[in-house]
């Protein structure tokens, strides 16, 4: 069989055959290479691709569209759109009202802040966002992250002016820093958070959420300001003295009845509304429950008197100077990535499901504008949440309108219904929080990522011990495959075909060399012992290999210089552009430009040199 295949494979190769020349990459200056790599990194999109060939109006008006996309949709908005959004809006305004007040208390604010944050913020977001499912609010995960890292320096309950002002002015920063982001065209920054360290950071964080919710699930009043699992459980546990049944009773019924909604919600995406509305229901019930009872005179706990009105201007109120600028700098600029991570992630998972482009950096500028506008409005850190987000959708959002019916419907609370929630419940908010975070736990991702496992040591395994393969010659054809995975293809006679699959850098090229010349070695043992031709040619197939450095490019005049000693030759075959160009400046003596050692494929490389040898072989 392999004597027939090797007829079959001489037979093809007395077929004229020509030879391509390889071309090296036209020359450029470092400027030239320079504005290339630095259009591809930060202008991939080419936004102003546009506005080519447009008159100056037309130009003037794609601009206005371009940072306001409100222009966009706005002339051709209908009524049959604003009936969507009018559902969707209230619906996600049903949620926006229990969570922001939750979420401001998970942030160690005062209640009303959350409120605030839920009324400005949607309506900037409704200009200049470009998603039409992003629902805008405060977040549990930036929420926690806020007060945890503020209180580390003041105490929110010794000193509650100068930590609200602390938060504003971190909110401030992390706009700022958001901002900047898009306008520098940094997006691809926030690529480097991978899907797994997402998953892992927003379960330890629903995790530790919930541990610090047992205070308000258990009417506990002197509850640990650390965040550990031990501390927590340690000061459950030494103060039940102030355990309280009727807080405990309460705060799992409600607990209950929220998981179970969210439960029927996800079974059935049909009952979105059902989760949605289950919150402000169980804000209701509660209040009335207590109301009615008098039971904030027995041992639970609640919000208290709320001030009535829309925001008050906060901009006095920043730190730009003092011994805090530190630590608002630190807090805006965590949670400013966090939240936009979130907010950017959740926005492109929708505009995938309607089929629609979400630009990661033109969200990065609307949702930084939004906190710098909301730090001046008494707003804190706010984005788009992946819970109010997927109801907006369900809900049969169609533009960012339902953010402004959102606003509008915080806005009529703020100014008419304060009063009704002075009686609301700790624990029911508690309650909220919990079924709100569980949700960021995703078992079946983190099962899925804990099968690839150990994905830091698995890169680094790729990129020092890079693949190589064996290549054969598919009878009756020019293409050649892996031995192993081909089971058709055979060896050519007299070559060593190889094919290096990665990078090749300072970290591999140890391994590379060391790995070639032992296929050499095994090559030669091999045909020894079958008492074949002797092995002429290694060619190294390089079309995979995407980069190299200076390194990898002492590699093969290593590799040559062995060979040689051996009576081999070194060919390459199909370098790319970039790789091509640094191995030939390095190339003093101009070897590897020579005819025989660079080919544009293998079988054109092979069919050359087979002429070559038979050429030598009847002259001898």
């Amino acid at each position: 069989m392999e004597a027939k295949a090797s007829t079959m494979h001489s037979h093809c190769l007395e077929i004229a055959m020509e030879a391509h020349k390889v071309v090296t990459p036209p020359p450029m200056s470092t400027l030239q290479k320079l504005k290339i790599r630095l259009k591809e990194t930060f202008f991939p999109d080419d936004p102003l691709r546009q506005f080519k060939g447009q008159p100056t109006k037309k130009k003037l008006i794609l601009g206005a569209q371009y940072i306001f996309p409100i222009l966009q949709w706005g002339p051709n908005y209908s009524l049959k759109l604003f009936k969507s959004d009018i559902v969707a809006g209230l619906t996600i305004a049903s949620l926006a009202i229990p969570q922001g007040i939750s979420y401001a208390k998970l942030a160690n604010l005062p209640p009303i802040v959350g409120l605030y944050s839920s009324f400005v913020p949607p309506l900037v977001y409704a200009v200049l966002g470009s998603s039409r499912d992003l629902a805008v609010g405060p977040v549990s995960i930036a929420s926690l992250i806020l007060g945890s890292m503020l209180r580390q320096e003041v105490s929110p309950s010794k000193d509650p002016l100068l930590f609200l002002q602390l938060a504003f002015s971190s909110t401030f920063f992390a706009g700022l820093f958001q901002a900047s982001l898009g306008l520098l065209r940094l997006g691809f920054i926030i690529d480097f958070l991978s899907k797994a360290t997402l998953i892992g950071f927003m379960a330890g964080a629903a995790i530790i959420v919930s541990l610090q919710q047992l205070k308000s699930l258990l009417g506990i009043t002197n509850f640990t300001k650390q965040m550990g699992l031990v501390p927590v459980l340690s000061s459950v546990f030494h103060n039940r003295k102030e355990w309280s049944w009727q807080t405990i009773v309460m705060g799992f019924c409600f607990l209950v009845l929220l998981l179970l909604a969210r439960h029927v919600s996800m079974k059935r995406p049909k009952l979105f509304w059902v989760s949605a509305g289950a919150p402000l229901v169980s804000v209701i019930v509660s209040t009335l429950l207590v109301f009615a009872s008098k039971a904030n005179n027995h041992g639970i706990s609640v919000i208290g008197k709320l001030q009535e009105g829309l925001n008050p201007p906060s901009w006095h109120m920043l730190h730009f100077h003092g011994s805090h600028l530190g630590l608002v700098v630190k807090t805006g600029l965590v949670t400013g990535i966090l939240s936009l991570t979130e907010g950017i992630a959740v926005g492109r998972t929708f505009a995938a499901l309607k089929d629609y482009q979400v630009d990661g950096n033109k969200e990065m500028i609307a949702i930084g504008l939004m906190n710098v506008v909301g730090s001046s409005t008494s707003c804190y850190v706010t984005t788009g949440a992946f819970s109010r987000s997927a109801v907006n959708h369900n809900a049969g959002a169609k533009t960012a309108a339902s953010n402004i019916v959102m606003s509008v419907t915080v806005m009529v609370t703020l100014l008419l219904l304060m009063p009704l929630f002075q009686y609301t419940p700790n624990v029911v908010l508690g309650a909220i929080i919990v079924s709100a975070v569980v949700g960021l736990i995703d078992i079946p991702a983190a099962y899925q990522i804990w099968k690839v496992g150990l994905s830091i040591f698995k890169i680094l395994l790729q990129i020092t011990r890079p693949k190589i393969v064996m290549l054969g010659n598919i009878p009756g054809t020019q293409i050649y495959r892996n031995l192993h995975h081909y089971k058709e293809a055979v060896r050519v006679p007299g070559f060593l075909i190889l094919s290096i699959e990665a990078p090749i850098n300072f970290a591999n090229i140890t391994y590379l060399n060391e790995r070639i010349l032992r296929w050499i070695e095994e090559y030669e043992a091999e045909e020894d012992s079958k008492k074949q031709s002797s092995l002429q040619f290694v060619i190294l197939e390089m079309s995979a290999v995407s980069a190299i450095d200076t390194s990898g490019v002492s590699l093969f005049k290593d590799l040559r210089k062995a060979m040689e000693k051996k009576g081999f030759e070194l060919v390459l075959v199909n370098p790319l552009g970039e790789v091509m160009e640094k191995i030939l400046k390095a190339d003093e003596a101009q070897d590897f430009m020579r005819p025989d050692s660079l080919y544009l494929t293998v079988g054109e490389a092979v069919a050359s040199l087979s002429s070559t040898m038979k050429d030598q072989s009847s002259t001898m």
